[in-house]
């Protein structure tokens, strides 16, 4: 198991847009988060121009078909977006503990 950090970089309307698509996203997090895929997400805040998203698999593959499927992507929300492999070694879902 691997960690991948899903990162989007929010447009200038996104608060104001949310609402419209706020539950068809949340139901596709829900869904991979129960799957076991995405551990955590949100929005980072002051200001609101970026959120991340942590999935754990083998590869990226199940954060880069969730970004291909989100609303907020599809319809304008996000301006751009990364996955890139996060090497965690620190915390009890580390996937590379190392310890002192």
């Amino acid at each position: 198991m691997a960690h991948y950090l899903l990162t989007y970089h929010l447009a200038a309307d996104y608060l104001d847009r949310r609402p419209e698509f706020r539950g068809a996203h949340l139901a596709l997090a829900w869904a991979a988060a129960e799957r076991g895929e995405l551990l955590l997400g949100g929005a980072i805040e002051d200001p609101v121009d970026a959120a991340m998203l942590l999935f754990a698999g083998a590869g990226p593959e199940a954060a880069e078909a969730f970004a291909a499927a989100d609303p907020y992507v599809t319809e304008g929300l996000v301006q751009r977006w990364t996955v890139r492999r996060w090497n965690t070694v620190v915390g009890s879902q580390a996937a590379n503990p190392a310890h002192p």
